[in-house]
């Protein structure tokens, strides 16, 4: 029978992730991961028991509210049609 750390090296990603994993995901250290969720920036976990679990898909939503570099409206994606210059 395949271990726990078996399975997970093979699964792409986990709809939950611990504390270390979700500072991770973001590319964040833990430190400042923690102090975000105290801060209310990143959402606080789900538990599981008494296991802490963040929710990958809102993990997400919460990094697409982080504002952009240079006072850039987090929902503004270039809307630029590259292929314009083309024609």
């Amino acid at each position: 029978m395949a271990g726990k750390t078996d399975v997970q090296c093979r699964l792409p990603i986990r709809r939950g992730l611990g504390e270390v994993e979700a500072a991770m995901y973001l590319s964040l250290s833990t430190t400042f991961f923690r102090r975000l969720v105290d801060e209310g920036v990143m959402p606080r976990p789900r538990l599981a028991g008494r296991r802490r679990i963040w929710d990958v898909e809102e993990l997400d939503a919460a990094f697409k509210t982080l504002p952009r570099e240079e006072g850039g409206d987090p929902d503004d994606v270039e809307q630029s049609n590259t292929w314009a210059d083309y024609e």
